[in-house]
């Protein structure tokens, strides 16, 4: 199934574009997702999960909607859907 992947702030930087087009298998997970993404982008390597979770203050969201309050990593995934993934954020 075909997904849309946004990245933002230093992820952009890490993956060299804002927006992606990815194909994965049917019945992935967001787990999978960004277990593939740590694997294939060097400066993704262990920004995005953390002992099979998803990072503290990292914002991972579905269609919208942070993942966190649906099922975190074990979200499932449907044909066209959008993943955003956005770095922890500090200042004021």
């Amino acid at each position: 199934m075909e997904l849309d992947l946004r990245f933002f702030a230093t992820f952009r930087e890490a993956v060299g574009q804002k927006d992606l087009s990815r194909t994965v298998e049917d019945g992935a997970t967001v787990g999978d997702v960004l277990a593939g993404l740590e694997k294939e982008y060097a400066g993704l390597e262990g920004e995005l999960l953390q002992d099979g979770a998803i990072r503290p203050q990292l914002s991972v969201l579905k269609n919208g909607r942070d993942v966190v309050h649906m099922a975190g990593v074990d979200t499932d995934l449907e044909e066209g859907d959008r993943v955003s993934v956005f770095p922890p954020v500090a200042g004021g």
